[in-house]
C-alpha cells in the first residue's frame, strides 16, 4: 500500500498541518497535545516544526497514509516521536516504512541509536517496535504507564 515515504520540506506545511491535525483527531490520547491547541497555530508555527525531519508515508496519489517525526534536540539521542498511521493503513507495511526512513535519517546524521516511548498499555505498539529490534532500555516517558524504547545501529563490518 505505501507507494513513497519522504520527507516533507518547509513550504509543505499546509500539507503537515492537514496530517497532523488528522492525527490528532484520530488518536486524541495518543499525542501530548490536542486539535484544539494545534489548530489555532499561525503559518510560521508549522513551518518552523517542519525544521525536523518529519516523515509523510502517501500512496500513489497523494493520499496520507501516516507521519512520523525524528526529533533531534541539541546534546540528546534521536527521538522517533509524533508516530501516526491512517487506521485503513494499519497493518499493511506503513509503521515499517516510517521508523525505516527515521532511522536511515538519524544513522546518516551520525547517530548509533535511536529512542521513542511506548504506552506499556499498547501491546500492539510495544510488540511492533519489540519486532523492529527496539528494546526497553530503563527509562520512563513524562507520563505513568509510558517506556522507553531505544535501537542500536550495528555497525558495518568491513569486507575482508
Amino acid at each position: 500500500m505505501v507507494a513513497d515515504v519522504r520527507r516533507l520540506e518547509r513550504h509543505e506545511w499546509e500539507r503537515y498541518r492537514a496530517v497532523r491535525l488528522a492525527m490528532l483527531l484520530d488518536e486524541p490520547d495518543a499525542y501530548g497535545s490536542t486539535f484544539g491547541r494545534e489548530v489555532a497555530f499561525d503559518e510560521a508555527t508549522w513551518r518552523e516544526r517542519l525544521g525536523q525531519a518529519v516523515f509523510v508515508a502517501e500512496q500513489d496519489d497523494g493520499l496520507p497514509l501516516g507521519s512520523a517525526t525524528l526529533l533531534r534536540l541539541e546534546g540528546k539521542d534521536p527521538e522517533i516521536v509524533a508516530m501516526w498511521v491512517a487506521g485503513h493503513a494499519r497493518g499493511a507495511g506503513t509503521a515499517d516504512a516510517l521508523v525505516d526512513a527515521c532511522r536511515v535519517e538519524a544513522v546518516r546524521g551520525g547517530a548509533d541509536l535511536v529512542r521513542l516511548h511506548v504506552m506499556i498499555a499498547n501491546p500492539r505498539a510495544v510488540a511492533f517496535y519489540t519486532r523492529l529490534g527496539f528494546a526497553f532500555d530503563g527509562g520512563c516517558g513524562d507520563v505513568p504507564g509510558c517506556s522507553r524504547m531505544v535501537w542500536e545501529a550495528i555497525p558495518e563490518v568491513p569486507a575482508r
